[in-house]
């Protein structure tokens, strides 16, 4: 839902230099703030480099220009792999340590970019003089298929490239937000959708200790993380779609063209969803070294790092998947699959729980709470056992979101977490809704920016405990309930996700 706001004019350049571990940048005003883009923050992975870990940044001479945005990861409409870019905006002036938020774009680790309007930060760090970070990473076949088993001694791969790249730019934030007026030592990290599920891998990478301070994962698919013998399959089944042999996989791997990897990287995607509903084959790997441990299982165990924690999704997250981006288990003949490999009474009274079934939306619901709710609530749970957790849920729709059918669908909390107003967030409320907008806007952006600042979100939003089950229940009259849903919460009780 990014890439439709414009952004705000470009007044004049002013000499907004700071030095960095590999150099020096300028930047420009916008309007009142400070702005560095494209700065990068590891190699271009590009020749040698495809398919490996990201390496160091080669130093520069002189002030880099850091006044455009840096290209996005090859995805569809996209091919340039020299993607490894971060932004910077700020308010002028580098007096004081600011807290410091990372935002991780989603986009079903497939699309997406830190350079759409809709992520623009402005009103964030207007609000809350913070220091605001926005990241590309490798996506698709490039960044989140595991070609290791075709590694040579001459030419070897390595595993969780958009994971390494994210763990990479927290590494450029440590050492150089300073220079930008932010504080090391207080940095959330926060991503929507595939961006949350970043988040809470990262929670659970070893690499990422120390990294970030507290973290927001908004709609978060906590369970797409998988197993090496089934992302081996997948990275055989795209070379198939390629039409290379394996015998050939190493020097096509290096040589071929970026195109070539989105072409088959779309069809496996698609291929995907129909043939293993719930699964998605770009998503991390469980290679047992730099994710050595599935996510939900080290939620179970009270092993992620201790860092507070907000998390929560959208009253109807697979509303909006059925017409826009058909990849979820939100039709009768995928929920069948998707539950093939479960107990047929774990089947049953999930289904129960969703009156209405098989009809649209409720089969909609069910696919979205599925892939976003339900391993978000293991999420929580075990993580209330290390640092403390905050629960959500969004259900602000206006008028025009409930006449379509879609109400609090999938990302409509950007609106409200960015607090935008331009042309699509008066469309969406032209038939009602604006100052309730409004409302969530400053309920979100209080919460948020209270949490970045202090590790809590502002009072009136209790600690999350599986006793209670304490939810902030987010709309233009915010409440807090306890246990939300929870006939159907104990309903997907007993249920796997497949790894």
């Amino acid at each position: 839902m990014g890439g439709v706001f414009g952004l705000p004019r470009a007044g004049p350049v002013s000499a907004l230099e700071v030095h960095t571990d590999a150099g020096a940048v300028g930047g420009r005003r916008i309007d009142d703030l400070a702005a560095w883009r494209g700065i990068p923050y590891a190699a271009p992975p590009v020749g040698p480099l495809r398919l490996r870990a990201p390496h160091p940044v080669e130093p520069w001479s002189g002030v880099r220009r850091a006044f455009h945005f840096g290209s996005p990861a090859a995805q569809r409409g996209e091919t340039d792999e020299d993607c490894l870019t971060l932004n910077v905006l700020a308010t002028p002036g580098t007096s004081g340590a600011r807290p410091v938020m990372v935002f991780i774009h989603g986009g079903a680790y497939s699309g997406g970019t830190s350079s759409s309007s809709l992520y623009g930060g402005q009103s964030l760090v207007r609000r809350g003089d913070i220091v605001y970070v926005s990241i590309n990473y490798r996506l698709g076949s490039l960044g989140y298929l595991d070609f290791t088993q075709f590694s040579t001694p001459e030419r070897p791969f390595d595993s969780n490239l958009g994971l390494r790249d994210q763990v990479a730019a927290l590494e450029w934030v440590q050492r150089n937000i300073a220079e930008f007026g932010g504080d090391p030592d207080n940095v959330t990290i926060f991503g929507e959708s595939a961006g949350a599920n970043a988040v809470t891998t990262l929670m659970t990478t070893p690499a990422a200790k120390g990294l970030f301070a507290r973290a927001i994962a908004e709609s978060p698919p906590v369970a797409s993380a998988y197993h090496p013998d089934r992302a081996a399959r997948w990275s055989r089944e795209f070379l198939e779609i390629a039409g290379i042999p394996l015998s050939e996989a190493a020097t096509w791997l290096e040589t071929a063209d970026p195109a070539d990897f989105v072409a088959a990287g779309t069809t496996l995607a698609h291929r995907g969803a129909d043939e293993e509903p719930g699964t998605r084959a770009f998503a991390p790997v469980v290679d047992g070294f730099f994710l050595p441990t599935h996510p939900l299982d080290s939620f179970a165990s009270g092993s992620g790092h201790p860092v507070p924690l907000i998390i929560g999704t959208n009253r109807h997250e697979g509303r909006v998947f059925p017409r826009f981006l058909n990849i979820l288990p939100t039709d009768p003949t995928r929920i069948d699959k998707m539950f093939s490999h479960v107990d047929v009474a774990v089947k049953e009274r999930a289904i129960a729980a969703y009156p209405g079934y098989p009809g649209r939306r409720a089969a909609a619901d069910l696919g979205g709470d599925v892939t976003f709710w339900e391993p978000s609530v293991l999420c929580a749970q075990g993580h209330t056992t290390v640092a403390p957790t905050y629960s959500y849920r969004y259900d602000f729709a206006p008028r025009l979101l409930r006449i379509l059918g879609l109400g609090a669908t999938h990302a409509t909390e950007l609106y409200a977490v960015f607090g935008l107003t331009g042309t699509w967030a008066r469309l969406l409320t032209a038939l009602g809704g604006r100052r309730g907008l409004r409302a969530v806007t400053d309920t979100v952006q209080s919460h948020w920016l209270h949490f970045a600042r202090h590790g809590t979100p502002a009072p009136g939003w209790p600690r999350y405990s599986p006793e209670r089950r304490e939810t902030l229940v987010i709309d233009d009259t915010s409440r807090v309930e306890n246990d939300p849903l929870g006939e159907r919460r104990r309903a997907w009780l007993g249920y796997e996700h497949r790894r």
